[in-house]
């Protein structure tokens, strides 16, 4: 159940929806207190919205329970549905190879790493390649750019969402970091909706941070532990001397792997060194 259907008055949907509280869901952990310091209101009034979200979802629970069992897939319905899903090229074999034939639609595929390493180049590709005619073996499809600092790119047909990156709107300095993650969590949610309702590929791209543990230091993806979760697959790029390689850190479909590739003038292609040894067999 949405926020904005609660039992409360307008003002206090409206404290609700800018402090990250978009659910019942995201309601359901919280602390009275907790809440009052985020709505910037009395303790005794947040009491009073958390009573009237725990009522209202008791009658979700009982309204529903029929179209819970009536939306439910079987496990062979699931098989055959993954089974027809289609991916997007990268116009690299060896990355395709271990990504199962190219990024998944229906899923939410995070590529992260250093600068330089070729991530926009990545996500531009598949930007490209998502038009390729269904003929030519391609999606026919159009892509949704959101980059740094340019508006959103529309297109009909869409069939992949491309976020460059997912960092930059969150690298400011967040004083409240629940709030931060409740809003992060949120817009992963959002976007893996979206990918399995409209049959799309969701790729955000992501950057490094620096995190310490056991005494020492080590260059890791960006948003933290829980972001890290959020994702259906995650690929971390990386250089292994002069050569650029996409290593699956995270899926529940693909086994751990390296690829090499390359980032020419046209695009993301097969690796130099693995060409050449192409050409002397």
């Amino acid at each position: 159940m949405e926020i904005c259907r609660l039992p409360v008055s307008a003002t206090q949907r409206g404290k609700l929806i800018s402090a990250g509280y978009t659910s019942l869901s995201s309601l359901s952990s919280v602390s009275a207190s907790d809440l009052a310091r985020d709505l910037q209101t009395s303790e005794s009034e947040a009491s009073e919205i958390l009573k009237a979200a725990s009522q209202s979802g008791r009658l979700d629970k009982t309204d529903g329970s029929h179209a819970i069992i009536a939306g439910a897939q079987t496990a062979w319905d699931m098989l055959h549905e993954e089974d027809l899903s289609r991916r997007i090229t990268t116009s690299c074999a060896d990355l395709d190879k271990i990504l199962g034939g190219g990024i998944a639609c229906k899923e939410v595929t995070e590529i992260g790493g250093v600068p330089g390493i070729g991530k926009t180049q990545l996500g531009i590709q598949l930007a490209v390649n998502i038009q390729i005619p269904v003929d030519f073996g391609g999606l026919g499809g159009k892509a949704i750019y959101i980059g740094k600092s340019h508006d959103v790119i529309n297109g009909i047909l869409v069939k992949v969402v491309i976020i460059d990156s997912v960092t930059f709107h969150f690298r400011q300095d967040f004083e409240d970091m629940a709030l931060r993650t409740r809003l992060l969590s949120g817009m992963a949610l959002k976007l893996m909706k979206l990918a399995n309702k409209y049959s799309l590929a969701v790729v955000l791209l992501n950057q490094v941070t620096t995190k310490y543990s056991d005494g020492s230091f080590h260059l890791t993806l960006a948003l933290g532990d829980s972001w890290s979760h959020a994702c259906t697959n995650r690929v971390i790029l990386y250089w292994n001397g002069n050569e650029r390689y996409a290593y699956i850190d995270k899926s529940p479909s693909l086994r751990s792997a390296s690829a090499p590739y390359s980032v020419t003038g046209k695009g993301i292609r097969d690796s130099a060194s693995n060409c050449k040894r192409i050409k002397i067999m």
